[in-house]
This record gives structure tokens, sequence and C-alpha cells, in this order.
């Protein structure tokens, strides 16, 4: 998704650049933004019926729109304590404490030990220490890189992004991120990023979502 943001941000965006009224979005495969229900069963013969396709009169005070978020506490001590001993090593009162079940911790755990805190210290400092702050502190996100927004706030995220993802590459490069972990690092960054970063810099509100596959159950959020 990010090859197509980079695209979509380079070649498109720019003809929208100074339409305040306008709105763009972005989905992820799979997911898809709802209007404002919840708890309706959605199956292949209605979806339709549910899905956003109009923007609600209630967004007219904001600027952009992201996920709902999720949590990330660690439920299972087996778990934390395969994946997270390194964390625990650290600050063993992680495993007695729930509210230190950070962002960081979470993403030690699953995309890399340690990768996230050297990515921050390639950002720049408009915004390192909040971000930082956010991942150490902040048990939920808002996930998927989901987002829509007025066209100027969508230039000024991916200005932030691009320049740090790029920054990135210079010390995680693409030959290394080959397993589950790490192959989408670059993602995973971004998705942390995006709760940051819209949640710093506008007026957001957040939406609810839907994961559907018309093989399984559908799944609101994850």
């Amino acid at each position: 998704e990010l090859t197509f943001h980079y695209w979509f941000w380079k070649n498109e965006l720019k003809k929208f650049i100074h339409r305040d009224d306008l709105w763009i979005g972005f989905c992820q495969k799979r997911r898809f933004w709802l209007q404002n229900e919840k708890n309706v069963e959605i199956n292949f013969e209605n979806i339709n019926d549910y899905l956003l396709k109009e923007i609600p009169e209630e967004w007219k005070n904001y600027d952009a729109i992201i996920c709902e978020p999720i949590r990330v506490e660690v439920n299972k001590i087996s778990k934390l304590i395969k994946k997270g001993w390194r964390n625990l090593l650290k600050e063993p009162t992680i495993f007695f404490d729930k509210r230190k079940h950070s962002i960081k911790l979470h993403f030690d755990m699953y995309h890399g030990y340690g990768l996230l805190d050297k990515a921050i210290e390639k950002m720049d400092d408009k915004n390192k220490f909040k971000f930082q702050n956010f991942v150490n502190y902040s048990n939920t996100f808002n996930p998927h890189i989901m987002l829509i927004a007025k066209p100027k706030i969508l230039d000024l995220w991916f200005h932030d992004l691009f320049e740090w993802l790029f920054e990135c590459e210079k010390i995680f490069k693409f030959d290394n991120l080959k397993d589950y972990e790490t192959k989408r690092l670059y993602a995973y960054l971004a998705e942390r990023y995006l709760s940051y970063w819209i949640t710093e810099h506008t007026r957001y509100k957040e939406w609810p979502y839907l994961f559907y596959d018309s093989e399984k159950k559908n799944i609101y959020g994850d």
C-alpha cells in the first residue's frame, strides 16, 4: 500500500491540492470503511448496504478520519515470556502491569526487537520526541494505514512519512526483510506513525471499519 500511496502523492494529489471541499480516502485489502453503524450482521448479500459511500454530515468539523483504535495488551503470559523476554529483563514490571504493555513492547515482540527505536532515531526533530513518547506510553493505535483526509492534510502527511521512511531504508534496506516479522517493516512503521501524526497534527475523528472475507465471518476491527 505504501508504493501506491507514494505514487498517488507524486502523480495525482497535486490535481486536488486546493480542493478544501474534497475528501480522499484509502482502504486496505479486505478492510472497508463502514457507515457509522455497529453490531450488524454483514454478509455477501447485504455488505453493499453498509459500506461508506457518502461523506457524513458529522465530518464537517474535521479534516482527517482514521480507524477506530485497537489495544496492544499481551493477554497470554507464555507469549509475553517467549517473545518479550528482552523487554522483561529490562523492565520486569511489564509482567505484572498491563498498563506498561505499550506500542513499543508490541512492536518489539512481533516486528523485531529494537527496530522501532532505530527507526525513530532517523526521524526529524519536529516529531522524534513526541513519537517516542507515544510508542512508549500508549497502549492503543489506529491500524492499517487507512486514512480519509483533505488533500492538504494528505500532502503534509505523505511528506513527513516518506521523508522518514527513506531514511529508514538506509539502515534496514530490503534484503534482510524476509520473514513474517520484518517483511512488511515499513508498513508496520507507517501504521504506528499514522496514529501519532494524525492525532498530533489534525482535527481528526475515529471511524468504524470492517474486516470482511466472503469465506469467513466478518470481524469488526481486528
